[in-house]
């Protein structure tokens, strides 16, 4: 999940996301490390080293590790599931769902019953044998309202019973059934298993005290500063598509938690650390010549900006007032100035490489024409002041716009364009973690987020009136759209649920609920003493990585 809030849930791209999953009756780990590629980004790498730290720079800082109470950003699911692993896999090359934890699986016709033969000789951090009891204990824990497991709790979905009969097989059984699951079931931080017996012995501080399966241990965090991992030594049980399937090389893996892109890229140039996420695309074209750094760039899978609008708000209760706002939004002059024009222009909430997604948005999304906004102000009863803010009923048209110091440029723009068409915006910048708290609160009239996924099922999280107070910040309580994102992840004929989302975009093009304004293309810059990282399209993968000395 990451509401900078992008919610990068997944660990794929989205290439028919879904994959027909109910299709499939069983399968088995049977593949080789021939039949499967990712993407490399280095060049002759050389012969790998043991030992050596890699320190990353990051523009957020987790909330906590205790996965299940997460606010959902994405930072915490990268970092935790490095320390984690995941019941199934999916194989970047094929997109085919594979067993990773689970040595194989099988779903019944009707889509209701899930079976996991779980793995033997996997161990925790803290020496703990992994079980089927391990999982149906972590299931539990976010099905209990005790936990208020609200960010996580969407990912099960339609699964209402879990069950261990041995310490081999897991049971989940479904209401009803749920397309998303399969791939839900992949993500590494969300829904890693969790030790029980770590969790009762750090209690409320286990957040600060995480204990997984994965090549990563934890070591420290320090908060505004660091967090540091080491090595796994025990590990031996990687995906097939790493090069290395025992323990990871380096020592330790340090995140630094730099907000500021030019203190992070300052950093970067001293060399006090080794990578930088998320670099600004006009400070990209020094780095391209450079020989001491490496270049990877991606486009979202996901979208990168998108305008929120409070429904709490009055003024944005009405429609006419929501598509004014789409229209006075010019966003290729966003791209061009925010992004140096590496994006393209988001027509739905949906971008272009999902599975669902309409052509026949493109048309139907609003054009920019700050006249015909301002004929729907005017239409709405918004007229214009003398102080150039428009007054209705004696109450000016000022709204609050919620945002952070990494979204400045955009916020700024997106203030002076609506301040033309007599929208008066205030903006409030806070630390990203503030802002998802705000966010999620209600506290705000419009908002910036963006987020990275691979499946259409993102609809439910943001627009669907169960969360409220979760991840639909915006407060949208229509019955007509409810029905239609509950049928979207229930029907799993791949071309019904296609037309599924066909119309669930269409609607809301039609109440203009949101601005969706663009997909973003990501740099990360390398240090090239750091070899054989890889990239999934919403996660660095460090399990190949080492250090040159």
């Amino acid at each position: 999940m990451v509401k900078n809030r992008k919610r990068s849930r997944f660990f794929t791209v989205c290439k028919l996301a879904v994959i027909a999953m109910l299709v499939v009756s069983g399968c088995s780990g049977g593949t080789s490390d021939a039949d499967i590629g990712v993407a490399k980004f280095e060049q002759d790498i050389g012969q790998p080293q043991n030992g050596g730290t890699i320190t990353v720079g990051y523009p957020q800082e987790p909330d906590t590790f205790d996965v299940h109470k997460s606010n959902g950003a994405s930072v915490t699911d990268e970092i935790a599931g490095l320390m984690g692993g995941t019941l199934v896999y999916m194989d970047p090359t094929t997109h085919e769902i594979k067993p990773h934890l689970a040595e194989s699986y099988t779903i019944t016709p009707d889509g209701k019953t899930w079976t996991f033969k779980i793995r033997s000789g996997i161990t925790f951090h803290d020496g703990t044998l992994l079980t089927a009891k391990t999982y149906k204990e972590t299931f539990d824990r976010i099905f209990d309202p005790k936990t208020k497991a609200t960010s996580v709790l969407s990912t099960l979905g339609a699964v209402k019973r879990v069950k261990a009969p041995d310490d081999q097989t897991l049971i989940l059984e479904l209401k009803e059934p749920f397309a998303p699951l399969l791939i839900n079931l992949s993500i590494p931080g969300w829904l890693q298993p969790l030790s029980m017996k770590a969790i009762e012995k750090s209690g409320t501080d286990y957040g600060r005290n995480p204990v997984g399966v994965g090549p990563w241990k934890f070591e420290s965090w320090q908060p505004g500063q660091t967090v540091t991992l080491t090595r796994n030594d025990q590990y031996k049980w990687a995906e097939p598509y790493y090069e290395n399937r025992g323990q990871v090389r380096p020592d330790k893996l340090v995140f630094k938690f730099v907000i500021d892109k030019q203190t992070r890229l300052a950093a970067l140039d001293s060399g006090s650390i080794d990578i930088a996420i998320n670099v600004p695309a006009k400070d990209i074209k020094k780095y391209r010549s450079s020989e001491e750094f490496e270049v990877i760039e991606r486009m979202r899978s996901g979208i990168g900006l998108l305008l929120e609008m409070n429904m709490r708000t009055e003024a944005l209760q009405d429609v006419e007032v929501r598509k004014a706002l789409n229209m006075a939004i010019n966003k290729e002059a966003i791209i061009q100035a925010a992004l140096q024009g590496e994006g393209e222009i988001a027509h739905s909430f949906l971008p272009p490489t999902f599975f669902g997604y309409d052509k026949a948005v493109e048309e139907l999304d609003y054009k920019y024409s700050q006249e015909e906004a301002k004929k729907l102000l005017d239409a709405a009863g918004w007229k214009m002041g003398a102080d150039g803010t428009r007054e209705k009923n004696g109450k000016k048209l000022s709204l609050t716009l919620l945002s952070s110091e990494s979204q400045a440029k955009e916020t700024q723009l997106v203030q002076a364009m609506l301040g033309e068409v007599g929208i008066k915006v205030t903006i409030n910048n806070m630390d990203p973690a503030a802002m998802l708290d705000a966010a999620s609160k209600g506290q705000f009239d419009l908002t910036v987020m963006s987020y990275t996924d691979v499946d259409p099922d993102i609809f439910y999280l943001f627009f669907h009136s169960s969360q409220i107070g979760v991840f639909n910040d915006s407060a949208i309580n229509d019955p007509k759209l409810d029905e239609l994102l509950v049928k979207g992840r229930t029907t799993v004929d791949l071309e019904a649920r296609k037309q599924v989302y066909s119309e669930v975009q269409k609607y809301m093009i039609e109440q203009a609920y949101l601005v969706p304004i663009y997909i973003d293309k990501q740099f990360i810059v390398v240090n090239r003493r750091v070899k054989g990282l890889k990239l999934s399209p919403d996660r660095l993968l460090y399990t190949d990585t080492w250090v040159a000395q």
